[in-house]
């Protein structure tokens, strides 16, 4: 990943209402985890993967949102159809999403390997209701297998601080070693109506008017 933009100096930096700043960490594996291709006993997980090819750019930003909204995953609900539709469409991209028993999306992978020799896991999540119980390892583990094909040598991820805090300590976890770190301002989406307003409440909208006693809600 090429980090854009001069380096911070230190001390403060401003930060206007109605932007939304987060810190990025970028992560690389290099080489396949030893155990990745070996049997080993896994607990059964009431899940599946499930390819989505020719995945209309309506139906992509549904599950999108609900996998990610909360986490004020935002980037790919401004895309233009065509836009959207050439990533996901891609023959080098592959989109999976995450089902239960039942059939109903839970999650979603993205894996981008239109650069050659690497694989980005672009995308990695569970709806929030799924989280906490150990289906994330079940999930990157057929991750890794899928992003480990021939001709690959190096995988990489990002997450931020707007994601769920178990991510960065999870994906190290997993094996993925740590190698950049920037800082990355935009447009809080909640404030254009983008993402609803209750979104991460982790991170505290600046830019909003409250409504007084006697303003309707």
């Amino acid at each position: 990943m090429d980090i854009p933009g001069a380096p911070l100096t230190e001390g403060y930096h401003n930060v206007r209402n109605g932007d939304l700043p987060c810190v990025v960490t970028a992560l690389e594996m290099l080489a396949p985890p030893a155990d990745l291709k070996r049997l080993v006993p896994e607990p059964e997980v009431p899940l599946a993967l499930k390819r989505w090819k020719d995945c209309s750019a309506e139906k992509y930003r549904l599950l999108y949102k609900r996998v990610g909204g909360y986490w004020i995953w935002w980037s790919r609900l401004v895309k233009p159809d065509a836009e959207l539709e050439a990533i996901i469409r891609d023959p080098a991209v592959q989109l999976y999403a995450v089902t239960d028993r039942a059939g109903v999306e839970v999650g979603m992978l993205e894996l981008d390997f239109r650069e050659q020799g690497q694989c980005e896991i672009v995308f990695f999540g569970l709806v929030v209701k799924a989280t906490g119980k150990g289906f994330g390892k079940w999930l990157m583990r057929r991750a890794l297998q899928l992003a480990w094909a021939p001709g690959v040598e190096r995988v990489w991820v990002h997450t931020c601080t707007l994601d769920d805090p178990n991510a960065l300590p999870f994906y190290m976890k997993r094996g993925f070693r740590p190698y950049a770190r920037f800082v990355e301002v935009f447009p809080d989406p909640r404030l254009s109506g983008l993402l609803p307003a209750d979104s991460a409440p982790h991170a505290p909208v600046l830019g909003m008017v409250e409504p007084g006693p006697d303003q309707p809600e």
